[in-house]
């Protein structure tokens, strides 16, 4: 479908005077975290024609032609009342950018931060600008009924976040909440369970690193959901990405807080702190973030160009560790940045784990600055400094990912330490002991063999030892996968992947190898003889044999992922060797 087609807009009448523009892509559009199971996007506009006409969320600049084209089929651009614009971006201000030279007295709708936003994005354009607060006194009449509502629900990622209601057509415009990144000619979310996995995936990456925030927004839309008052209840979210929500909204209404809770349950917290000039260091941020909240450990998030001095202590002081980022602007770091880090080095304990990164043009001075005051100031980290020149790529983010990983890992960790040299000498020794119980689960066998996968410049491997054969036709398996493993954000269904089988006898070179720890961006294939399959993964030398995969399904399971995967061929590479496999004395680990 990629190759017949690119881009194109899907206009869908919703309601009465309502109207959405889905201006879709099959393909990824550009290297951030969410985007990252490929399935394309679509990015929602929509368009309330009333006695007065709105527009609602004007797409990014990768749509701003085709969505222009096709608004302008429609209605005169040049009877436009008002833009309301539910969070700012340099993406989106380029589409605004064109809309406002046809259209200069167009009046802006958005929140009081997303003001201040606009009017950094758009320097050099007079701006109209009608900031929206909330509250039942502040309401957009358009006429014949449409008395529109707003919400808003700032999160340190997006603190312009602002939510659109309309009683009369009960939909509420919801932006960055209940989106997900698939593109296809569905509009609404029918079978919505289908979609179940794409929009936790999305949750994972733009709301978990934000639950607290989060939590506090879905208490707003509940009450306009759940409305006290005799008024008409929400029955529609119209999301900024994916379906639109009219059918599965109670369901997933309770997701977003059950996965809210689930966050801020985690025990261990680390702080994410970070200001963004043009993007990137918060693009940096978020794939951090993703690493640490994968790996079960909740994060924080600071953006420091709009938090108070007193929350960012507040917080720095409860957590477990913290990370700080920069942009690199005329050789400094930004004055936000300067400040959180004397808050950093005047409230946090010096035992707390640490961690720097940064983007920057021509230099990276900001970087420098942290990593030298930190260290300089006994802080251990918890992985490399990250420096990014420019736009990152892939390969950059993963890495990034890795090392939150790292991060939350080496926390766990510590935690552990902590509590066994907090125990006296015979309970340490009971809790040595294993249970019958675990003795009897660590019987289970399973073969042992590497899974290889490659996408585009991003390769990944890990050893496994829990796999077995589910079906016979078509021929599958399942291979378990902890979800803090580097190479789970490459296992979705659709995904290509090796399986190769290990040798008794001959194995542990090949199982020594891919058991060490590799630092985040590591080449794991370094060493390793290997030829491309293929779908492209690399098959071991070393192997018995080998089977190319797709992922089919995968199912969450506690700690891990079942992945059930059919195979599209194999070869049986020694025929006089059996499969190697793993024996364990307990249950509670590999």
């Amino acid at each position: 479908m990629t190759a017949l087609k690119a881009r194109d807009t899907q206009v869908v009448l919703l309601a009465e005077h309502t109207t959405a523009y889905r201006s879709r892509s099959w393909n990824r559009l550009r290297f951030e975290v969410e985007y990252g199971r490929e399935k394309g996007t679509t990015a929602n506009t929509y368009v309330i024609a009333a006695d007065k006409v709105a527009v609602i969320d004007p797409p990014g600049e990768s749509f701003s032609q085709i969505f222009l084209d096709a608004l302008q089929q429609r209605l005169d651009i040049t009877t436009l009342d008002y833009i309301i614009v539910g969070h700012v971006n340099p993406n989106r201000a380029a589409t605004l950018k064109r809309l406002l030279e046809q259209i200069p007295d167009v009046t802006l709708i958005c929140s009081n931060p997303g003001a201040k936003s606009l009017e950094l994005a758009l320097p050099d354009q007079p701006l109209n600008i009608q900031i929206m607060k909330g509250g039942d006194d502040d309401r957009l009449d358009l006429g014949q009924g449409h008395q529109l509502q707003f919400v808003p629900t700032p999160t340190p990622r997006y603190p312009a976040e602002l939510l659109t209601y309309d009683p009369k057509t009960r939909i509420l415009y919801s932006d960055k909440f209940f989106g997900a990144h698939v593109c296809g000619d569905q509009v609404f979310d029918e079978g919505w369970e289908i979609y179940r996995e794409d929009r936790q995936y999305y949750f994972d990456c733009i709301m978990a690193p934000h639950a607290r925030q989060v939590a506090t927004a879905l208490e707003k839309i509940d009450a306009l959901v759940h409305p006290e008052a005799e008024t008409e209840p929400v029955n529609f979210y119209a999301p900024g990405h994916g379906p639109m929500v009219r059918y599965g909204l109670a369901e997933l209404s309770n997701l977003y807080k059950q996965w809210s809770q689930k966050q801020q349950r985690q025990e261990l917290t680390v702080a994410m702190l970070y200001a963004s000039a043009y993007g990137n260091t918060a693009t940096l941020a978020q794939a951090i973030a993703r690493g640490i909240t994968k790996a079960g450990v909740q994060v924080e998030s600071i953006n420091c160009e709009s938090a108070p001095a007193d929350e960012i202590k507040g917080i720095i002081e409860k957590v477990a560790g913290f990370i700080i980022g920069s942009p690199t602007l005329g050789g400094h770091a930004p004055t936000q940045i300067q400040t959180a880090l004397g808050i950093i080095l005047s409230n946090a304990p010096k035992d707390r784990l640490a961690g720097v990164f940064g983007s920057f043009g021509w230099s990276g001075e900001a970087i420098d600055l942290l990593e030298s005051k930190l260290k300089d100031a006994g802080y251990s980290f918890g992985f490399d400094p990250i420096r990014v020149k420019f736009k990152p790529t892939e390969q950059t983010l993963k890495s990034c990912e890795e090392a939150g990983t790292d991060f939350a890992q080496a926390l766990k960790k510590a935690k552990k330490r902590r509590q066994a040299r907090s125990l006296s000498a015979s309970q340490s020794s009971s809790l040595k002991t294993v249970s019958s119980t675990e003795e009897a689960v660590g019987r289970i066998v399973g073969s042992l063999g590497i899974v290889t996968t490659t996408r585009e410049e991003v390769s990944s491997a890990m050893l496994a030892s829990w796999i077995s054969q589910a079906t016979f036709s078509p021929p599958g398996f399942t291979v378990a996968v902890a979800k803090e493993r580097a190479v789970e954000s490459l296992m979705f269904p659709g995904c290509a992947f090796v399986l190769n089988i290990l040798p008794e006898g001959k194995h542990l070179g090949l199982m020594k190898h891919f058991l060490q720890p590799f630092t985040p961006g590591a080449d794991r294939f370094e060493g390793v003889e290997t030829e491309a399959a293929d779908n492209g993964c690399p098959i071991l030398k070393g192997a018995s044999a080998y089977l190319e995969c797709t992922v089919d399904s995968r199912m969450e399971c506690g700690d891990h992922w079942v992945v059930y995967a059919k195979v599209n061929q194999g070869q049986l590479l020694d025929a006089d060797v059996k499969t190697a496999v793993h024996h364990r004395k307990s249950g509670t680990h590999y």
